[in-house]
């Protein structure tokens, strides 16, 4: 019997695919569960439409991101960092920081857990820190570090 996945399955596929398997096993596992559904013309129908549309949502999620992104690479943000003598900063500035200020002063809401920083900065000055805004999509985000 063909069955369309409903859920991911484990050792047998994932959401949307169209797999054969037992009568039993569709009968007794899969459908009692709502796992999958039988595979039908009228199924099968539903399912590619609900493919276009998936696609479409996720080319528009792409060119919003993308935009986003654009309007990012524009921007900067500005974090203080204490400064001793002699140009010896006391502690760093981490992803936690950049999300607030940028939150403060562009009014973004940039989720910490996006930006990709090796180490915290530590420097006074710029620096470019990568903000991954889709799967596919990273921007750049101008800091600047300057001395409190």
């Amino acid at each position: 019997m063909k069955v369309i996945l409903l859920e991911d399955v484990k050792a047998l596929g994932k959401k949307g695919d169209v797999v054969k398997v037992s009568d039993g096993y569709a009968r007794n596992m899969l459908f009692p569960k709502k796992l999958g559904i039988e595979a039908t013309a009228g199924n099968m129908k539903n399912l590619e439409q609900k493919r276009k549309i998936d696609e479409k949502n996720a080319a528009e999620e792409l060119k919003r991101a993308q935009e986003f992104a654009k309007d990012l690479e524009t921007k900067s943000v500005t974090v203080g960092i204490k400064v001793g003598t002699g140009g010896k900063t006391f502690g760093s500035v981490s992803t936690k920081e950049i999300a607030d200020a940028a939150k403060k002063q562009l009014g973004i809401e940039i989720d910490k857990k996006k930006m990709v920083l090796a180490s915290p900065l530590r420097e006074l000055g710029e620096t470019q820190v990568p903000v991954k805004v889709h799967p596919k999509v990273t921007a750049n985000l101008k800091v600047i570090v300057k001395e409190i």
